[in-house]
């Protein structure tokens, strides 16, 4: 099969499977439902508040989104090692290196896709209930926090991605990553700042605030994040290569 055939058959897999699909729809739903919610009920009282930041309350809810975007990244990988999936998938593609990059590539290509989609829909929605206090993608830092959280989104599903292949199991991955994105960090923020800015969540966030402080800036605090997502793809691509289907 051609490079662009297994390409192909491997965005076939996330359309048809309807919990893939379904996944890949929750990064959406959930991050615009807690937009609403949170900026609909609370936000021009926090845009009132001495020291607000009315670029990064505008992505609060990709803090949520980024739990969904794991999601689909751990189970669109985990689905190849149930039922003996992965050996009719190495059959038809023979090329391990070849399936996998193709894989990886729909899985990333259609994270990016909806966290772009996500993260431009939940900011004009979320302005939407602020009133006088709203922004538009023209004010500073707008733009670029837009653009930065669907790349964000796209990067976290592809951490975990990656760590399913090399772990083989969604549950021990989404067991690792939902923890250490939500308790970890602001252990390690009491603890040691430097190291937690260095994180794959921190680091990536970085992105979303208008003035970002510390020796990092939006777009290097993203390539810390694209760095982990990286490593954990080069692992999972070892894993896939190495270990009997």
């Amino acid at each position: 099969m051609t490079p662009t055939a297994v390409l192909h058959s491997e965005l076939i897999k996330i359309r048809s499977v309807r919990s893939l699909y379904g996944s890949l729809v929750s990064v959406l739903a959930t991050t615009l439902a807690v937009t609403v919610l949170a900026l609909g009920t609370v936000g021009q009282e926090q845009a009132e508040r001495a020291g607000a930041e009315p670029v990064f309350d505008a992505f609060y809810a990709l803090n949520f989104g980024q739990i969904a975007a794991i999601a689909f990244g751990a189970a669109a990988v985990s689905s190849e090692f149930l039922g003996g999936a992965l050996r009719m998938s190495l059959a038809a593609v023979p090329r391990r290196s070849l399936f996998y990059a193709a894989k990886m590539t729909a899985i990333g290509g259609s994270a990016l896709a909806v966290g772009l989609l996500t993260s431009f829909t939940a900011f004009l929605v979320g302005q939407l209930f602020l009133g006088e206090h709203a922004i538009g993608l023209g004010h500073p830092g707008a733009l670029r926090a837009a653009v930065g959280g669907g790349i964000y989104l796209a990067l976290m599903t592809l951490f975990a991605a990656g760590l399913t292949a090399l772990l083989r199991s969604a549950v021990a991955v989404l067991s690792l990553l939902i923890p250490f994105l939500l308790i970890v960090p602001f252990v390690f923020a009491d603890i040691a700042t430097a190291v937690a800015r260095y994180l794959p969540d921190r680091a990536g966030q970085l992105v979303l605030h208008q003035n970002p402080e510390g020796s990092l800036g939006p777009w290097s605090g993203l390539a810390v994040t694209a760095a982990w997502a990286a490593a954990a793809l080069l692992a999972g691509w070892w894993a896939v290569r190495r270990r009997d289907a």
